[in-house]
């Protein structure tokens, strides 16, 4: 499963390498096709798969290509695990198409989760992957920041165990965003800063300017400023990738 990164970042085969620099500059679709000779084997079908959809939360755009990815990737597979890592890509897709506004489908991210919750077996990386989504439906969809915190405890427990690198970033991330919520600057900032530091030891370009953006919500000027200044230089360098940053980094007027 590609999950949050493919856990060589870079490290493994020629193919696994030329997919994770690919994709860490943001050029999914380019990533996508060096699977698509493969797409009949259901881990090349899901990664591309998962790529696609990586590109709509990144992007806003190509919904269609990667719900035919994913519908592909659904066909092949045929174990339980297979089809578990199929249907919690299902509810990453529902999940991107509901937050960013496309459509609401929040109740088919939470079915679909569901799913994967009964097939995708425990102790594994791909259940760390589905404890990171379910905390993010129930921190972004559901409000509910318990919930939240308890998935992404476990994916984080879950991404240390497997040394999911790229996963752990992310928990770290979003763990620091509730801390933030609540008030708690230093654990947030603590969070924020280690998932940065994560990021910049792969060379995850793409998810560099946002993990920089958040760390800059933690700390006072001129730090916050420069913090942000980084950010905005990678946003620009990436074409303005992820759409999202854009209002995040929009200076605030003076009071």
């Amino acid at each position: 499963m590609l999950g949050e990164g493919n856990v060589a970042y870079g490290r493994g085969t020629p193919l696994e390498t030329a997919i994770w620099r690919l994709r860490s500059r943001g050029c999914w679709t380019d990533a996508a096709e060096l699977l698509a000779p493969r797409a009949t084997e259901p881990a090349a079908a899901l990664e591309r798969a998962a790529l696609l959809i990586e590109r709509c939360l990144y992007t806003e755009q190509g919904w269609a290509e990667a719900e035919e990815a994913l519908r592909a990737a659904e066909a092949v597979a045929r174990t339980d695990e297979e089809r578990g890592a199929a249907a919690c890509e299902r509810g990453h897709l529902a999940y991107a198409s509901t937050l960013l506004g496309v459509r609401d489908r929040a109740d088919e991210a939470r079915a679909a989760l569901g799913r994967a919750a009964a097939l995708v077996g425990t102790d594994t990386a791909g259940r760390a992957l589905l404890d990171y989504r379910r905390g993010l439906v129930a921190q972004n969809l559901g409000d509910s920041p318990q919930a939240a915190r308890a998935a992404l405890r476990r994916a984080h427990a879950g991404a240390t165990a497997h040394e999911d690198a790229l996963l752990l970033s992310s928990t770290w991330r979003h763990l620091a965003g509730l801390a933030l919520r609540e008030g708690e600057l230093t654990e947030a900032r603590h969070g924020f800063a280690e998932s940065l530091r994560i990021r910049e030891e792969l060379g995850y370009l793409v998810g560099t300017a946002p993990a920089l953006a958040s760390l800059a919500a933690t700390e006072t000027e001129p730090e916050a400023g420069r913090l942000r200044a980084e950010a905005g230089r990678l946003f620009r360098l990436l074409g303005g990738v992820p759409t999202w940053l854009a209002a995040q980094l929009t200076p605030r007027p003076a009071i």
